[in-house]
């Protein structure tokens, strides 16, 4: 049995800027660090004394007997990719809800092909992890979502992701000291707006005309390095916070769906509360706000906010993670000797009984 954990990510600048059909003409670049909330994944070989093969367990619970029968869209394609022949269990379960912004889609592809890899005994590296979840999103299933997703949830950490023209990508640690971490930690907060949304959908509202959003798109990738200027020359932090509010009026220009009033109204509530800047997390439309505030307004801000779920939380740096691998017993060999065989249905003992009844009724007519 083997348990991944990979953690969820929150973004400050740069955002937009990830996705291929951007950054394959003009270059990319984020700021973005990931959190000590995870999505965490058990997956183990199904024994064969059950009637389905498969056993995937997340917001529904599916028992399927052939691939094409299950319905998350992630499992469904990753295991044949990885050339997965036989029957597995998979569970899911997740720190934050989905759908939030927080890069749980792709902290679930980066979890999967972790957890998977490793149970069938292969230690993918960072870099293959985040690459190959890339592809798996973007070529296999064809999502509308960008990039730096998969690659903060492989390697975790405060990092400075460049997004090349020729599809490079290159991960640059953010060097600076704890303490400097640390005070940048004690001024977020991370509130839940409660609306769901797709990422996808968001994002096609401005990646099909991307090219239309030069101006918004070059800002928020020349914040990225204002962003690291402010970390790492010491500057007051208050500058990062009013960089953050720069950051999220620019985005908002993307598209009219990248917020609504209902967001507006609780950032302008934060704001007026002492916030000095934040941000919708992720695409936009809903999910999680991330607001800057010193510590000192913390409360205020959080009674402003009172109708929202505050989520406390610290940074981590340990990316995607195989955090327990117990070797159970192998039944590859019964599993082979099951598939020659034709196994009669398994069945309920009423029905049986039922059935039964029928028939020693219709052999006394006879």
């Amino acid at each position: 049995m083997i348990i991944s954990r990979t953690p969820y990510r929150v973004s400050f600048f740069g955002g937009g800027t990830d996705y291929p059909a951007w950054y394959r003409h003009h270059g990319g670049a984020v700021l973005s660090a990931t959190i000590d909330k995870y999505c965490w994944l058990t997956c183990r070989y199904l024994p064969p004394f059950f009637e389905h093969k498969y056993r995937v367990v997340w917001s529904v619970i599916e028992n399927r007997r052939t691939v094409e029968e299950i319905d998350h869209p992630v499992v469904r394609k990753i295991l044949p990719h990885l050339g997965m022949k036989r029957g597995v269990e998979i569970h899911h379960d997740g720190d934050l809800p989905a759908r939030s912004g927080m890069g749980s889609s792709s902290a679930f592809t980066v979890g999967l092909l972790n957890a998977l890899q490793a149970l069938m005994g292969r230690m993918p590296t960072r870099r293959d992890l985040a690459m190959e979840s890339i592809r798996v999103e973007q070529e296999l299933l064809h999502e509308t979502v960008g990039s730096q997703d998969q690659v903060s949830a492989a390697y975790g950490g405060l990092n400075h992701i460049l997004f090349m023209p020729n599809g490079e990508i290159v991960v640059r640690p953010v060097t600076i000291l704890p303490e400097r971490i640390r005070e940048l930690n004690e001024h977020l907060m991370l509130f839940y707006s409660g609306i769901k949304r797709t990422a996808s959908n968001i994002a096609e509202s401005f990646v099909e005309n991307i090219e239309a959003k030069r101006r918004p798109l070059r800002i928020m990738k020349d914040l990225v390095d204002e962003g690291l200027a402010i970390l790492s020359r010491g500057r007051d932090l208050r500058a990062f916070g009013e960089l953050l509010h720069e950051a999220w009026q620019a985005k908002r220009g993307l598209s009219g769906r990248i917020s609504n009033p209902r967001l507006d109204e609780m950032y302008d509530a934060a704001r007026r509360a002492g916030a000095i800047g934040g941000k919708i997390t992720g695409a936009g439309g809903g999910g999680f706000v991330l607001l800057f505030v010193e510590p000192h307004l913390r409360d205020d801000v959080r009674e402003a906010l009172n109708h929202l779920i505050h989520v406390p939380f610290d940074f981590e740096f340990s990316g995607s993670q195989i955090v327990f691998c117990d070797h159970e017993t192998d039944y590859a060999a019964q599993e082979a000797r099951r598939v020659r065989q034709k196994v009669s249905a398994f069945e309920e003992l009423s029905e049986l009984s039922e059935r039964s009844d029928h028939e020693r009724e219709a052999a006394a007519i006879g």
